[in-house]
């Protein structure tokens, strides 16, 4: 083990504490490292349709014997995957339709489990090691520090068995350490399929103008540049969904990262007014109405979300998109953010409900404000691209496919890596047709 990763190094970034920098150039599209993960959970939703262990999606998967719920591509991934498996193996038979923990919980079992069987420095540890990751515990709020109790009962109730767990203010400093350090695995269409700690990512700070990008091979992690850099310069990567205006981006940020950024883009806000370009009137808009329904966008945006999570009845969150879309656009331009939020989600409910016109008509509203307000090289851009390629081929339009097709490769071409299998399996699509 080195304990350096080749261009890069580690230093104390002014105000942001430790920081990564790169020490030779790099251009658009370039890959600075590839890091496995310490450790990775697959999501109880994708089970059946992803192996456990590698996240290779594939129709012949392998059935756990004893559990019935975990599904492998073949012995050597079951059998790779089992010291992390045995932790909930028995414990989903035992527990049926009772076993629920989290998938934080999940994640920080097989994190517990994997520091006890660790040997060795691990090779996602060449520049920071997995307990020197930031934690934040004093600066949670109580309904944070609830839910890391509930998490904390459920990784005792189902993990106890196989799992010699911390005393409650070590578990307490993990579980903050998980929830500022993960990272989400996703898809080519961003459908989240797991989470993981990456303990070498985990020096990356923050910046709403992103140097590289993450995107994932399996369930190893890749940084690429989205900008030319020179040495010196410090790797930057976007902790949030960067569509929304500044206030929201440092809400996010303080509520889940606790700080706020100053990057030139929340000093200047020079992206502010477009995001939240109200509709062209003969009489300009009074800022009050302005700003109560920036206030109605919010409220109705955390309203929809808990009702997703609770109820998830399709066509009440369709009735529930149509009606702040028709509210919002008496004032707000449909470019502006929260009209983009709320047609994203009826995009993808309808893309559940198999209204593949509805979800056309949606899709492609998003396209030029998306390619105009996120930065370039954005997976935000390339997944609608992608999304719309693929809604076109079920209707038979060819033409539009290819077109839509072409132009999410080129973005992901740039944020994967020419030789990705995604990269491969678009190659296949656009020569098919």
């Amino acid at each position: 083990m080195t304990g350096s990763i080749k261009g890069l190094e580690r230093f104390d970034s002014p105000g942001k504490g430790r920081g990564l920098r790169v020490t030779r150039p790099f251009k658009v599209g370039e890959l600075l490292f590839s890091c496995p993960a310490y450790s990775h959970v697959l999501s109880v939703k994708e089970r059946g349709c992803y192996c456990e262990f590698c996240f290779t999606r594939t129709q012949h998967l392998a059935r756990c014997g004893k559990c019935k719920k975990a599904f492998y591509c073949n012995v050597k991934c079951q059998k790779g995957d089992w010291a992390m498996h045995k932790l909930e193996c028995s414990a989903m038979v035992a527990f049926g339709e009772n076993w629920c923990p989290s998938e934080i919980s999940r994640l920080v079992a097989r994190i517990l489990a994997k520091k006890k069987m660790q040997k060795e420095r691990c090779v996602c540890e060449k520049m920071f090691l997995i307990g020197e990751m930031q934690s934040h515990t004093e600066d949670e709020d109580n309904e944070k520090r609830e839910m890391t109790e509930a998490d904390i009962a459920r990784l005792h109730r189902f993990y106890s068995k196989h799992l010699d767990v911390l005393d409650h203010k070590e578990l307490l400093t993990l579980f903050s350490q998980v929830g500022c350090n993960g990272f989400t695995i996703e898809d080519d269409e961003l459908s989240h399929l797991g989470t993981a700690v990456y303990p070498d990512m985990a020096l990356i700070n923050h910046s709403c103008l992103p140097s590289v990008i993450v995107t994932y091979k399996g369930t190893s992690a890749e940084v690429r540049a989205v900008q030319d850099m020179k040495p010196g310069d410090e790797v930057l990567i976007s902790y949030i969904d960067l569509l929304y205006p500044t206030d929201d981006r440092n809400n996010r940020l303080r509520e889940s990262y606790y700080f706020i950024c100053d990057c030139q883009e929340c000093k200047s806000k020079s992206k502010d007014k477009a995001k939240l370009k109200v509709r062209e009137q003969r009489d300009s808009t009074e800022p009050d109405v302005i700003n109560n329904m920036v206030r109605y966008a919010r409220k109705t945006i955390r309203e929809f979300r808990e009702f997703k999570h609770t109820k998830n009845i399709l066509h009440e969150l369709l009735e529930m998109c149509e009606q702040s879309l028709e509210e919002m656009g008496a004032v707000f331009d449909d470019s502006n953010v929260y009209m983009l939020h709320m047609m994203y989600q009826a995009m993808g409910i309808c893309m559940y409900m198999q209204d593949l016109d509805g979800a056309i008509r949606y899709g492609e509203k998003l396209l030029k404000p998306y390619s105009h307000l996120y930065p370039p090289y954005s997976l935000n851009v390339s997944s609608v691209y992608l999304k719309l390629g693929r809604l076109y081929l079920g209707l038979e339009r060819q033409s539009a496919c290819t077109s839509a097709l072409k132009k999410a490769m080129a973005i992901m071409e740039v944020a994967h890596g020419k030789d990705h299998f995604y990269i491969e399996e678009l190659r296949k699509m656009i020569a098919q047709k």
